[in-house]
C-alpha cells in the first residue's frame, strides 16, 4: 500500500539547517555537519560509481532514501533559491541528471511548465497548495510511497495537515544553536516510535505517525 513517507537529518537542538542560507551555502553555515555521515557509507560511494566506504546501518539508511519512492513533493525553497517570478534558465541543483528518477512535485506560489529532465525526473511545479501536491503525487507514484524531501517548511506543512505516515529522523551529534527548526507549526503530531539504530556519527529514529481521524 502506497504511504507518505519523509525523511531528514537534524542537529540533536532540532535544526535540518544553519544560519544564513545562501546560494553559496544553501543549507546555512554549518548545515553540511548534519549530513557528513552520507559520505562515509559504502551506498553514497556506490551512487557516486565508486568502491570503498563503510557498510552497516548508516549505508543501509542512505540505500533506503529511494526504496519503493514512486515520487517526491519538495518546496521551492529545495529547488531554487530564487523567489518571486521564475527565472527558467534554473533547473534545479542537481544537474541535467537529478537523483530522483521519478515525477517531483514543487510547492510554489508562481506557475510554470513542467520540466522533463535526463534519467526520468521531470520537476512539476503546483500552486494549489499540499492536499493538492499530494494527490497528484500519489496518482503519479501508484503502488510505491509518496516522498516529502523538504525542506524543513514543506515537512512541516505535511504534518500540520496529518499527511505524513511515517517520519525518520537522522539525529547528528552536533548542536547548530541557530537556523532552520524542524519542529514548529506542526500541530500536535502522534508519534509512535518504531526503529532506533546508528553509529557513531548518527542515530536514525523512524516514527510512525498516528493519525487523529
Amino acid at each position: 500500500m502506497s504511504r507518505v513517507k519523509s525523511q531528514i537529518s537534524i542537529s540533536v537542538d532540532g535544526f535540518v539547517a544553519g544560519p544564513n542560507q545562501s546560494l553559496e551555502n544553501p543549507i546555512g553555515e554549518g548545515g553540511l555537519r548534519l549530513h557528513e555521515w552520507v559520505f562515509e557509507t559504502a551506498a553514497w560511494h556506490a551512487m557516486q560509481g565508486e568502491a570503498g566506504g563503510e557498510q552497516g546501518s548508516d549505508s543501509d539508511a542512505v540505500a533506503g532514501i529511494n526504496a519503493n519512492v514512486g515520487a517526491y513533493i519538495m518546496g521551492r525553497n529545495m529547488f531554487t533559491p530564487g523567489r518571486g517570478e521564475w527565472d527558467l534558465d534554473w533547473k534545479g541543483w542537481w544537474g541535467d541528471d537529478p537523483p530522483y528518477h521519478v515525477p517531483v512535485f514543487v510547492l510554489t506560489h508562481h506557475p510554470r511548465a513542467p520540466l522533463p529532465m535526463q534519467g526520468g525526473t521531470t520537476f512539476n511545479f503546483v500552486t494549489e497548495g499540499v492536499e493538492h501536491a499530494l494527490g497528484l503525487a500519489r496518482t503519479a507514484a501508484g503502488e510505491k510511497d509518496v516522498s516529502i524531501a523538504g525542506g524543513a517548511n514543506t515537512i512541516q506543512q505535511f504534518l500540520h495537515a496529518d499527511l505524513i505516515d511515517e517520519l525518520t529522523l537522522h539525529v547528528a551529534p552536533v548542536l547548530l544553536g541557530r537556523g532552520e527548526r524542524l519542529f514548529e507549526n506542526v500541530g500536535d503530531p502522534k508519534f509512535k516510535p518504531v526503529g532506533v539504530n546508528g553509529s557513531g556519527r548518527v542515530t536514525h529514529i523512524k516514527y510512525e505517525i498516528e493519525h487523529k481521524n
